[in-house]
């Protein structure tokens, strides 16, 4: 399926777990988001993980992938100041928490794999746009990748308004 005017793009950078991503994909088919995979995925897009996670809904993603980055921003990188605004950078890294963002319909949402986020030196070039999911306990590094989109996804849709359309 592919939606005119998604609410939101959801851009999984390199994910690693395929019941990840097939739970964000069953997310985003709920909440009418577009699904950016961007390689290389650890893991084939035929993995039964996958489609186990995602179970019959997979018909209702509006899902693109890509090779890697490089082919990711030839479409989407060096946008107008507009579509700037409309990049958000989730990470550990990052000093603003997502309740800090203002979000708007047709944002772009951007996650890194499970094991390295988006990385250290990538979030602090964009930092202006990077947001954190605040952890009370230390011994905690970060959320599984799947809850971490839900709450930003969640929190975006009640911003824009979505929530009361629905």
């Amino acid at each position: 399926m592919h939606l005119a005017e998604p609410n939101l793009h959801i851009v999984l950078v390199r994910p690693e777990i395929p019941q990840n991503t097939g739970s964000i994909a069953r997310l985003a088919a709920a909440t009418k988001a577009r699904l950016h995979l961007v390689g290389p995925l650890g893991f084939s897009l035929e993995d039964r993980y996958l489609k186990r996670a995602g179970l019959d809904y997979w018909p209702l993603v509006d899902l693109r992938t890509y090779e890697g980055w490089e082919q990711f921003a030839a479409i989407y990188h060096d946008p107008p100041a507009t579509r700037v605004k409309k990049t958000k950078f989730f990470s550990t890294h990052a000093g603003a928490t997502y309740l800090d963002a203002h979000y708007a319909r047709g944002d772009f949402l951007f996650f890194g794999c499970e094991t390295a986020g988006l990385g250290r030196d990538f979030v602090l070039e964009r930092i202006d746009r990077a947001y954190r999911i605040p952890i009370f306990e230390a011994g905690v590094r970060s959320l599984n990748l799947s809850n971490a989109v839900s709450i930003v996804v969640y929190e975006a849709l009640r911003q824009t308004g979505a929530l009361n359309a629905s």
